[in-house]
């Protein structure tokens, strides 16, 4: 039977990195994510997966930033009562299928209308799942999303590819829509958006990268209602094990040298 064939350019060709990241990573004997859609995913899909180079131990990183972003989802559905989730960028992530929330929670996966239209021929549909087929940046989505209840926004491999203004004006936009909630994305410094330009993988795909976050700081001082909790590190010592040997080694140096450590990091923020 053919596959799903796919036709996406640019920065929307980048979901399939992190899905066959994640699927890789899931066919290991000791998988984190055991991300069982995704795998299955990369199956129906009709494309040449080997053009974006991506191998095990780039898995095994897009791994443990999911799964850290999988536990700060938990956490906060466990601790508010009819939370919603916005999954902002969401491309062909399967984070809803790997949480499986309960009844109480209405969740919304954001994106493309194409990706959308993806998603549907691929995945499942359930109760209180909500698929939002526009540009995360157009303003006119969020009147779908309730504004009286906690939110928890997660934007997974999105910020890099915003340009500064227009991703200030989403985040923006989120605060004074939302009542109360927590924002999680990943952050790259401008020497580690640098080293994204260089890489092989996302050269393959084209895509373009702008927006980058030195200080979180800044972010609460252009939009007065976010307060910053916390930038976790990308990788902590135990990952290295799992991980080839010089990539073991630079996880190893990640904690311990602030510019390699700022070059990607997970920053969370109340509002």
């Amino acid at each position: 039977m053919a596959g799903e064939k796919v036709h996406l350019t640019g920065e929307k060709e980048t979901l399939l990195i992190t899905l066959y990241g994640k699927a890789l990573e899931s066919r290991l004997p000791d998988t984190l994510l055991k991300d069982h859609y995704a795998d299955e995913a990369v199956r129906k899909i009709d494309y040449d997966f080997s053009r974006l180079k991506v191998d095990e131990n780039l898995g095994i990183g897009l791994a443990i930033r999911a799964k850290t972003l999988d536990v700060s989802v938990q956490d906060f559905i466990a601790r508010n009562p009819d939370p919603i989730v916005l999954n902002l960028g969401c491309g062909l992530d399967t984070r809803i299928f790997r949480i499986d929330p309960p009844q109480n929670v209405d969740w919304f996966d954001v994106d493309y209308p194409d990706v959308i239209e993806l998603r549907r021929k691929l995945y499942p549909s359930r109760d209180h799942y909500n698929l939002v087929a526009s540009s995360v940046i157009e303003p006119g989505w969020l009147a779908e999303v309730p504004r009286n209840r906690p939110a928890m926004v997660v934007a997974e491999g999105l910020t890099p590819y915003l340009a500064a203004e227009a991703g200030l004006s989403l985040l923006s936009r989120l605060v004074s829509h939302l009542a109360t909630g927590e924002l999680m994305f990943d952050a790259y410094s401008r020497f580690g958006l640098k080293l994204l330009r260089l890489n092989p993988t996302l050269r393959a795909t084209g895509a373009k990268v702008h927006w980058a976050i030195e200080d979180p700081h800044d972010l609460e001082r252009a939009i007065p209602k976010l307060r910053f909790v916390e930038d976790i590190s990308a990788y902590e010592p135990e990952h290295a094990a799992r991980m080839g040997w010089f990539a073991g080694l630079f996880v190893r140096l990640w904690k311990h040298i602030p510019a390699l450590r700022k070059i990607g990091r997970l920053l969370r923020y109340r509002f």
